[in-house]
């Protein structure tokens, strides 16, 4: 009887994994390229909750050991779901094992602390602190792993984020002041250094600055799926998956503040066989990002490969969908479909520089609605320069290596209500060349187009609609 009850057990375990495959299956159909099928994670039937390990969700209580016991324990027995109910759970990061699904239920937060001190480690060595925090939620080399449920994942990125004095309110400007921290000569930057309740782990503001680590980061890992939670305020990136193979974003909302100093939602860097559905981004910096690393670094870690990006919102961005800055290591098999980018700073935007750039193949935009964006509608920029706190441009002269190749790049069906400029490119011969734009309308405010002699791109059936003069 046993054994029945087993057997029937396994193939309904084995029939819910080979649903969800079928469930993806169908965004694969009528694609411009051939790309393999994502394969999504395989996770044991096995579940815990994390109040069985003795944590409490009254948002005070630290749960980072017990939460790390029952992800090891249950990792141990060939993974399983680690199941976090409805409360606040106060944790430091904590670190994904092969086979884990962690689950959150629908209003369950899982809040990481603002003590900064948790999330640094110390060299075996010479016990000194490393040269970055610890992500929120890691793993490196793992296989089959989930973040899924209804819950909040907040980063708590008000402790750890400088802000701009042009970029907040004075009443925002007071409330981050009331906190502590320091302000910079000059009064146009407040750092979360010196804070009232929480120690320091640098020396000054600028070095502790260095330090921000990402919410959740993946290095990598195969077989990952990131479904249905909310991910938001992270103190720098929100999701950054890193040389990982088959994930799966779908049904993620990733939000933080508009004026979050880095404050990415989804950046792709160096993966294959990526899926990214049905989220809502709204965020500080760039909504949907693919990256391939800077130089020979990134030429070794290889491109961002295969990769369908389909019926996501992203409201502000700096833009909607990004390749760059750095993609040394090169884009191929991008298919990005169906999306609605309203409010962003800039639509769709390939931006890199000389020392950080690469080639581009076989992309593909199209059925893409646009409105109320703030800059262009679509942008090639060649000389992007990381305008991070506190940095210096470096106007010296620099080696033509690794220098943008933006080609083999097919828009059409184009739909963009609102922007300064409908399509703009710079950059040198050579840089932006073989792109396409067609069936396309921008109903622009100051400028129909902003295209150098030298980057060739061709535009078919495309209407530049403004104001009557």
């Amino acid at each position: 009887m046993k054994m029945r009850l087993f057997g029937i057990t396994l193939a309904l375990l084995v029939y819910s994994i080979s649903v969800s495959a079928q469930d993806y299956e169908r965004y694969y159909k009528n694609l411009p390229v051939t790309m393999p099928q994502v394969n999504t994670p395989v996770i044991p039937d096995r579940t815990v909750k994390l109040k069985d390990y003795g944590a409490v969700g009254d948002g005070v209580k630290l749960v980072t050991e017990a939460l790390q016991k029952a992800i090891n324990d249950l990792a141990k027995q060939g993974g399983g779901h680690v199941v976090v109910e409805a409360g606040v759970w106060l944790t430091g990061p904590i670190t994904l094992k092969d086979g884990i699904d962690l689950h959150l239920e629908r209003n369950a937060v899982l809040a990481f602390s603002p003590d900064k001190v948790l999330a640094m480690k110390k060299d075996d060595k010479t016990g000194e602190w490393k040269n970055r925090a610890e992500p929120g939620i890691s793993a490196s080399k793992r296989h089959n792993i989930s973040i899924t449920g209804e819950g909040t994942i907040d980063g708590n990125g008000e402790w750890w984020r400088p802000v701009k004095r042009s970029k907040v309110s004075d009443t925002e400007w007071k409330d981050y002041c009331d906190m502590g921290g320091t302000v910079s000569t000059d009064g146009q930057l407040w750092y979360p250094f010196g804070l009232h309740h929480y120690d320091d782990i640098a020396q000054s503001a600028e070095d502790q600055e260095r330090l921000r680590a990402h919410l959740i980061r993946l290095t990598d890992c195969e077989r990952v799926l990131i479904s249905g939670v909310t991910v938001q305020n992270s103190p720098r990136f929100h999701i950054v998956p890193q040389r990982c193979q088959d994930v799966v974003i779908d049904g993620v909302t990733v939000r933080c503040p508009w004026n979050a100093q880095n404050g990415d939602a989804i950046d792709i860097g160096n993966s294959k066989n990526v899926l990214i559905v049905n989220n809502v981004v709204d965020a500080g910096d760039d909504g949907i990002c693919m990256k391939g690393g800077a130089g020979a670094t990134g030429v070794k870690n290889g491109p961002c490969e295969n990769i369908l990006i389909q019926d996501n919102t992203v409201y502000h961005a700096h833009g909607g969908f990004v390749i760059g800055s750095e993609f040394s290591g090169g884009m191929k098999n991008i298919v990005v479909r169906r999306c609605l980018f309203s409010g962003t700073d800039t639509g769709l935007r390939f931006k890199s520089a000389v020392g950080r750039g690469g080639k581009t193949e076989n992309i593909y935009i199209s059925d893409i609605t646009m409105s109320d964006i703030r800059g262009e509608g679509i942008i090639f920029e060649t000389t992007y320069w990381n305008n991070h706190v506190g940095a210096k441009k470096d106007d010296s002269k620099i080696k033509m290596e690794y220098v943008p190749d933006f080609g083999d790049i097919h828009i059409n069906n184009i739909v963009c209500r609102g922007c300064k400029t409908a399509i703009s490119a710079h950059g040198e011969e050579g840089m932006v060349h073989d792109v396409t734009i067609s069936d396309a309308v921008f109903f622009y405010t100051k400028k129909s187009t902003d295209i150098d002699a030298t980057c060739d791109i061709k535009l078919n059936n495309v209407r530049l609609e403004t104001f009557e003069r």
